[in-house]
């Protein structure tokens, strides 16, 4: 662009310097005629470039704002496992003292009166768990045998053993 500039008045210049009145005036002209035409133009680039600028800045504003989500989706879902996970290791240990009579894996019928715990709904363990923690259950004559085993059982930790019974099959 300083080049059309720098060659429009150089030949402005020149016409100035050789020609009569009629051709100063024409050479002005065609002067300011190219001074403005370039103006015009370096404004309509310009503009084009902030046009561009914008449209960049809110794709990466879109982008980020995209990653920004499902890095909070992955560390909702890893929380959630690790969250899951210690609820399995707590179950598991909870119910290292109920392998004895039921099973490691809880197909054992305790004392072969019981029936298998394996399989049973998390919520069903729950409520017999508590009912043998409360004394009013009493299966096969097991009541007083398992109420002794559950009895220092907080919630939280019949919930844990409870949870981790339910995912035997």
């Amino acid at each position: 662009m300083k080049k059309i500039i720098t060659l429009s008045l150089v030949a402005a210049s020149l016409l100035f310097t050789g020609c009569g009145e009629d051709s100063k005036k024409a050479a002005t002209e065609a002067t300011t005629k190219a001074v403005e035409s370039t103006k015009e133009a370096a404004t309509h680039a310009v503009d084009a470039a902030k046009e561009v600028a914008d449209k960049a800045v809110d794709t990466a504003k879109e982008a980020t704002t995209k990653v920004v989500e499902a890095t909070k989706e992955g560390v909702a879902t890893a929380t959630e496992a690790v969250a899951d996970t210690a609820k399995n290791v707590a179950g598991a240990a909870a119910y290292a003292k109920c392998a004895a009579c039921h099973g490691v894996d809880g197909k054992t019928k305790a004392l072969g009166k019981s029936a298998e715990i394996a399989g049973q709904s998390k919520e069903e363990l729950v409520t017999k768990i508590n009912g043998y923690k409360a004394g009013t259950i009493n299966v096969s004559g097991m009541g007083n045998l398992m109420k002794g085993q559950v009895t220092t059982m907080d919630d939280a930790s019949i919930e844990a053993v409870a949870g981790y019974i339910s995912t035997l099959k």
